[in-house]
């Protein structure tokens, strides 16, 4: 019943009862007895005057009233009733509501009579929503004291400090969070986020159970879709794992799966996503780590994170790297996620690929080789992706052969839930994991590092994506370790306990297994070092993002890596390949950061890109052109004292001059960042300019590196079929460039050059000679080629590649190319076409010639305008010319009994351009052209000489 005389006191100076119980404020400075009081109801579960005594008239039977009055907290008036229902224990969720079947007290009558409308609306506007709702039941007092309470702690950090003395053990804190109302949870929360937010106030003790509390109302909550809840209690959550060690401890132990349920929940709800993922970085990526049970679990919500559409910035940058802890943590028993995580981005990609080139249409003329391309890497890509998917499946279910979970309870269910693995899952045969084994899913990765790189090569978009969904930390994790040659080695292990288990329980000792499976035997070497080279390939492709150059600038370990590699210091890091790509990506990362640096501090802001680049200091480079002994210390980025003349070099005319190269090259600039401060030893050293660059292009089926390797032997005795030419000759020879010219000509700094060439469409679509030239010419200009004296070394139909660079940089008015142009060597280059080209054209239906090759037939009107071009070029003095011819038919088609097709590919009157020096190459084929045996074969000494001369001539 109400105290009529504590009434009339508290409403003597109002107007009305509607006045009195629904002052919306509190004010700011609480007296100490007042927030003393509050805690008292909240930790008695209501307020009371003098002991409760039993009626058995009054609404509850004498069960859960406790007692009833209006109680005044410092001039604001609260209606209280009390309850007596018992606190919600953590994880309990069953009973949480209230009972709507019991008769309403006549107090409520009175309150719902002096109910009014706006006095709702101010009560509404200073509490959150619900609290209405629990006034109207019949726990109405400990509503009010946590709404005050929750008023008080936001007000002032007097009233926290006030709080946080009077709940020294933090239990009012902990009733109000275990309390069954959804206000008192909601304000419970808030106030133990106002707490923990004051870093002037002490660390409570119990703070971990606060955290366990907390956890279990956002569960809960996101259960019964109540966000806003879940959001409140998320964020006191949240500051008490940045607060607590302990608590993270708790919620490690405990509380991960609760976070699962919730976040698997709440996938709508971008907030409440991106708090989950930032918990779960901070208790997962420090000291504490996830069990390997625990991560295969929490893969299926990471990668989500990762690739969603909705997935904040945040979100996706805390799921990175928890995955990427993963990876770190656990090596090679991690491989089914980093595996699934590279096969959803492969996804990615070509969905976003495929929906680019719809909405291209249709393309011109001139594009339609273009788009040929395109889609042959997308259909590759598509393949790819399906073997991708299928290599995470069966590696995944080879391991839950191995345990004893049942598939509900198999920790990677929920990874293989996702979409690119469903498929897979449902058509997969149950013998078949048993037969996957760590060479099929290298070489599935392997692929998938293919797809990517081809398909984003020249597609800035499709770069970006791959920078945001986290492949450097996949990049990293291929170069860094050897995830699958130690999966291999478990693997062999496990396969030779197995046999010695089933020799011991074979009554025949000379009983064998038949299973390949195990047999230690048969288990194969998975190709990392094909991983490590096409990782390095993608990594030198991105390396050109400033997102990319920052991240590689930061990471210590993988610019020490990228380094040794460089350097050949690592055992597994001895492809040419791969050692030209470390050195590219260090090049792309430092230099550019400091060219940056010093664009954001001139005053015109004026940035260029495409060939227009060339105006740039700071080269860079694709991956498509490799440096040749990139441990030498000329490969360095130039600092800042040489800008100014490499502008002023850039913009002259005139002679060139090897004594005053247009962009001296020396030592990185020290930029504050890691990798500045890497192999000091070489950047003590005084570092010798080159005078001169040069550049070996291949040629058709040729490659950067097998062209010009030695040979044993000048005449080719065996062949494949056509499109096999090339293909094996000087495969593990000499690479007679790094070997021998280096040292012979020191002066000079060598590129070798990459592109994609077929004889045939059999081999897939390749670009026109126009197409090709321009493409390579706008990554020399990028890359700084041409802005000193430079020599071609070409081969076959890279002369003819040459030739239309410098007619193009003409027509583009790109003065410095042809002007620094001083020298090209011609071996076996079909200046007038070649009888090769005539042959595809006769047998078109049969041979399928690629558009390049039709190009290169005899009498070509278009061969005839380049060589009078260059020519012209030679009459002038502005470049010195020296060709090689070959004298021996080459075997083109191998037949039975070793008979081989041959012809003359390139004779005398096509391979000498009619002006220059020609060397006449005895008992030599096209292939060998090239491939000189020793250093005493013309083949090598004439373009020594040639070098020399051309060294003596401009000094």
């Amino acid at each position: 019943m109400l105290v009529a005389a504590i009434m009339d006191v508290v409403t003597s100076n109002c107007d009305s009862l509607e006045k009195v119980c629904f002052k919306p404020a509190l004010p700011g400075n609480a007296e100490t007895r007042d927030i003393a009081d509050v805690i008292e109801v909240i930790e008695e579960g209501g307020m009371h005057f003098g002991e409760p005594q039993r009626d058995e008239d009054d609404d509850e039977g004498g069960r859960g009233m406790r007692g009833i009055g209006i109680k005044i907290l410092e001039g604001t008036t609260v209606l209280g009733l009390s309850r007596t229902s018992r606190l919600m224990k953590l994880g309990d969720t069953d009973d949480v509501g209230v009972e709507s079947d019991r008769p309403t007290p006549k107090t409520l009558a009175l309150l719902s009579k002096h109910d009014s409308s706006s006095s709702r609306a101010n009560l509404s506007s200073a509490v959150v929503p619900g609290l209405w709702d629990d006034l109207h039941c019949q726990h109405v007092a400990v509503p009010f004291a946590a709404w005050a309470l929750a008023n008080w702690a936001m007000a002032s950090g007097a009233n926290r400090s006030h709080i946080q003395e009077l709940d020294q053990d933090g239990h009012a804190v902990m009733t109000a969070l275990m309390a069954p109302e959804r206000s008192v949870k909601w304000h419970g929360s808030l106030v133990a986020r106002l707490l923990l937010e004051d870093r002037d106030l002490p660390l409570n003790d119990s703070v971990s159970d606060w955290s366990s509390s907390l956890l279990s109302t956002v569960s809960q909550a996101s259960k019964n879709d109540d966000i806003p809840l879940a959001r409140v209690a998320l964020s006191a959550f949240l500051v008490s794992i940045e607060r607590s060690p302990r608590a993270q401890e708790v919620v490690m132990d405990k509380g991960l799966q609760l976070m699962r349920d919730a976040a698997k929940r709440t996938t709508k709800h971008k907030e409440v996503q991106e708090t989950l993922a930032k918990v779960l970085d901070m208790i997962s990526t420090g000291d504490i780590r996830l069990s390997l049970e625990e991560s295969q679990k929490w893969s299926g919500i990471l990668l989500p994170w990762v690739f969603g559409k909705s997935s904040s910035d945040n979100t996706r940058s805390s799921a990175i790297k928890i995955l990427s802890c993963i990876l770190e943590e656990y090596g090679p028993s991690s491989i089914p996620i980093s595996q699934g995580w590279l096969a959803v981005m492969l996804n990615e990609i070509l969905g976003s690929s495929k929906t680019a080139s719809a909405k291209r249409g249709s393309q011109p003329k001139n594009d339609k080789v273009k788009t040929q391309i395109d889609q042959s890497n997308i259909i590759f890509a598509t393949q790819t992706a399906n073997q991708l998917s299928s290599a995470v499946v069966n590696l995944a279910r080879k391991q839950l052969v191995t345990t004893t979970d049942a598939d509900e309870t198999f920790p990677l269910l929920d990874l293989l839930s996702l979409e690119p693995f469903t498929g897979p899952l449902k058509n997969l045969k149950k013998d078949t994991a048993s037969k996957f084994d760590a060479t099929d899913s290298a070489l599935a990765t392997l692929k998938g590092i293919k797809a990517l790189t081809e398909v984003c090569s020249e597609d800035s978009i499709c770069q970006k994506k791959l920078s945001n969904f986290g492949i450097l930390c996949l990049l990293r994790r291929f170069l860094l370790h050897d995830d699958y040659e130690k999966l291999a080695a478990m693997e062999a292990y496990d396969a030779s306990r197995a046999v010695e288990a089933q020799k011991r329980t074979s009554d025949d000792p000379d009983e064998s297994s038949d299973s390949d499976g195990n047999n230690p035997s048969s288990v194969r070497v998975p190709p990392t070092s094909h991983i490590r080279k096409h990782a390095a390939r993608l990594l030198t492709v991105l390396s050109l993002l400033p997102e990319i150059q920052k991240a590689v600038m930061a990471d210590e370990i993988l610019c020490k890596w990228l380094e040794d590699c460089a350097n050949g210091k690592i055992q597994g890091c001895n492809d040419l390949k791969t050692q030209s790509y470390a050195r590219a990506t260090l090049l792309n990362v430092s230099c550019n950061q400091q060219a940056r640096r010093d664009s954001s501090d001139s005053d015109d802001g004026v940035h260029d890109s495409g060939i227009a680049y060339r105006n740039r200091s700071c080269p860079r480079y694709d991956n498509m052109i490799f440096l040749i002994n990139p441990e030498l210390p000329h490969w360095k980025c130039p600092d800042d004292k040489h800008r100014d003349n490499v502008q002023r070099s850039k913009s002259s005319v005139g002679k060139t001059d090897f004594n005053s190269p247009s962009t001296p090259e020396t030592e990185a600039s020290n930029v504050g960042d890691s990798c500045s401060s890497i192999d000091e030893s070489q950047n003590s050293a005084q570092s010798v300019v080159p005078l001169v660059d040069i550049v070996f292009i291949h040629g058709l089926r040729g490659g950067p590196y097998k062209t010009w390797r030695i040979s044993d032997d000048k005449y080719s005795t065996k062949s494949g079929l056509v499109e096999k030419i090339d293909q094996e000759a000087g495969k593990f020879g000499t690479f007679w460039p790094a070997e021998w010219l280096s040292s012979d000509f020191p002066q000079a700094r060598m590129f070798t050059l990459k592109y994609k060439s077929n004889l045939t469409q059999w081999s897939g679509a390749s670009l026109p000679l126009q197409e090709v030239s321009t493409m390579l010419l706008e990554k020399l200009v990028a890359a700084g080629i041409g802005s000193r004296p430079v020599v071609f070394v070409t081969h076959s139909m890279g002369g003819l590649v040459v030739k239309q660079m410098l007619h193009k940089a003409k027509t583009e008015n790109i003065d410095n190319f042809v002007k620094n142009t001083v020298g090209l060597v011609f071996y076996s280059c079909p200046h007038f076409g070649s009888k090769l080209a005539d042959m595809p054209w006769r047998m078109g239906l049969v041979l399928r010639p690629a558009p390049t090759i039709g190009e290169l037939r005899s009498g070509s009107s278009r061969l005839v305008e380049l060589n009078d071009y260059i020519r012209h070029l030679h009459k002038k003095g502005v470049l010195e010319v020296l060709s090689f011819c070959e004298t021996k038919v080459t075997p083109i088609v191998e037949g039975y009994g070793g008979w081989a097709f041959r012809m003359e590919i390139v004779p005398i009157e096509s391979a000498y351009p009619g002006f220059g020096d020609l060397v006449v190459l005895e008992s030599t084929d096209h292939i060998n052209s090239c491939k000189p045996v020793n250093r005493t074969d013309p083949s090598y000494t004439e373009i020594l000489e040639f070098l020399r001369k051309l060294r003596a001539h401009y000094t």
